[in-house]
């Protein structure tokens, strides 16, 4: 029944759900058939290869007749009775085989009785086809593994996003352009390392399992200790247990790894997501700007990605330096609400509420002034912008502001309207801490499910004293999305969070 498969062994998308079955038997038949005649192919447990694809194609030249062993799984085949073609596909791309019934003998008919997706080790010798393809004259071959389902349609590929992301391992085979997402995925984290370590910063490990779901307002994944008779969290932020380093006289910090939110899902929102945050002594929020431009110019330096891209049809210039505007700047350019002449709380009310935002149950001057921020603004910072000074009531961890104190030294960097990174100049005074984690318990008690805990320890580390320091956290999933015109963050996660089928 494989005749069913098309004569290039793409699948026929136009198959009854019989006659897809008859396939799937058919190739269940083949396998049984392998296993009587003692050629069982799971029972293969080694193949040397000697090239990949992309070797045979860059270095033809001193290839040219020499004998080489490729290993990859069958994508497409062409059987014309006493000689045919097949592509394997491996880590790097593709190659053509070409195979001959004289050169092969008995195992030409095994080969004609292969299927799409069966992964095989081939050895032969390099030559071009007259009409200019690199290939292999394949002189012998072993099956190392038997495709029981069929690849999708070759032509349409894997297409339906749900499907896409449920089976990952089927959807870098039918579009190898998602393949190469994930290596630019690659690309980028490490580039990121090489960066801070030549900046002489020491990349550690903290816990991901926590007792106090601290370091970010964002409401925990709860689990449950069975010896210890303990609730914990999976951490929504390492940033507590790193400014603990830097008391310790690290200095210099980073780690990047999975943090964990159980918040909403959206194409910018996944459960379970990965961030770099760094901390460094005797630096502030200014310096935190300045390493956070030079790590976005040294990735788009290692994968070659212009000043100026376009990103969901948008043009945008990353060209550093980035535009630098105060909440107060932004408020008053892009909601027309001036709140540096609003004294009092009332007037702050009624300047959100002339700019269009509802600050019912708002009760502090910051508080007010952040929520017309947040709804009239940042979907409005298109271009790559940090937005610095930020309202004490929404920086529970930053140093407040010398010259204001209603303000702390924080920023978030805007790309796209998205928050793709946040920075403080880090609170290191143990009182001013105290009073700020207060305030969180006061939050969480009146129902705030995001409100940070108080971390008795974090203060007592404070009080041993820690450096003025800036610390900095990066959304790497939302970065490489903007690096590889992704347009949803499951595309540049391997696995995303998916509910599960019933």
């Amino acid at each position: 029944m494989e005749n069913k498969e098309n004569t290039d062994g793409a699948l026929n998308a136009e198959l009854s759900d019989s006659e897809l079955n008859e396939i799937l038997r058919a190739r269940r038949e083949k396998l049984d058939a392998l296993v009587l005649s003692g050629q069982n192919p799971f029972e293969r447990v080694k193949f040397d290869q000697t090239h990949r694809s992309k070797d045979v194609a860059d270095n033809y030249a001193a290839l040219e007749g020499k004998e080489v062993k490729l290993a990859g799984r069958i994508v497409s085949r062409r059987i014309m009775g006493k000689a045919s073609f097949a592509h394997i596909l491996d880590r790097d791309g593709t190659i053509q085989l070409y195979f001959k019934g004289d050169n092969l003998g008995e195992s030409y008919e095994l080969f004609k009785k292969l299927d799409i997706g069966d992964i095989i080790g081939a050895e032969g010798t390099v030559f071009t086809t007259h009409k200019g393809e690199i290939s292999v004259s394949v002189t012998a071959f072993t099956l190392l593994s038997k495709s029981l389902l069929p690849l999708p349609e070759k032509y349409h590929g894997l297409k339906d996003s749900d499907l896409r992301y449920r089976q990952r391992y089927v959807d870098v085979i039918a579009n190898p352009e998602v393949k190469e997402v994930f290596k630019t995925r690659s690309r980028i984290i490490g580039a990121i390392r090489r960066f801070l370590d030549a900046e002489g910063f020491l990349e550690v490990e903290t816990p991901v399992l926590q007792t106090l779901a601290g370091g970010a307002s964002a409401r925990p994944f709860v689990t449950h200790h069975n010896t210890l008779d303990l609730d914990m969290y999976m951490r929504v932020a390492p940033e507590l247990y790193l400014k603990r380093l830097i008391v310790g006289g690290f200095e210099r910090v980073y780690e990047i790894g999975k943090m964990f939110r159980n918040e909403g899902m959206s194409v910018k929102h996944n459960p379970e997501f990965t961030m770099m945050e760094l901390y460094q002594a005797y630096t502030d929020v200014n310096g935190m700007m300045d390493i956070t431009e030079r790590i976005y110019d040294r990735v788009r330096a290692e994968i070659s990605v212009p000043d100026v891209i376009t990103y969901e049809d948008t043009e945008l210039s990353l060209k550093t330096p980035w535009r630098r505007l105060s909440m107060l700047e932004a408020v008053r350019e892009y909601a027309g609400a001036d709140f540096s002449k609003a004294k009092t709380v009332e007037a702050a009310r009624k300047l959100a509420e002339r700019a269009g935002v509802n600050a019912d149950g708002l009760n502090t001057w910051g508080a007010i002034l952040y929520s017309v921020f947040d709804g009239k603004v940042e979907d409005k910072l298109i271009q790559p912008t940090f937005i610095y000074d930020y309202p004490v009531e929404e920086s529970p961890l930053a140093k407040k502001k010398p010259s204001d104190p209603r303000f702390t030294e924080r920023f978030e960097l805007f790309i796209y309207a998205r928050e793709m990174g946040n920075a403080y100049s880090e609170l290191n005074d143990p009182n001013d801490q105290r009073a700020r984690f207060e305030y969180q318990m006061k939050l969480k008690a009146a129902g705030d499910t995001e409100a940070q805990a108080f971390d008795e320890d974090f203060v007592t580390a404070l009080e041993y004293g820690m450096p003025p320091t800036g610390g900095l956290g990066l959304g790497l999933d939302r970065m490489i999305m903007l690096l590889t015109n992704s347009s949803s963050i499951r595309d540049v996660i391997l696995f995303p969070t998916m509910k599960p089928k019933k």
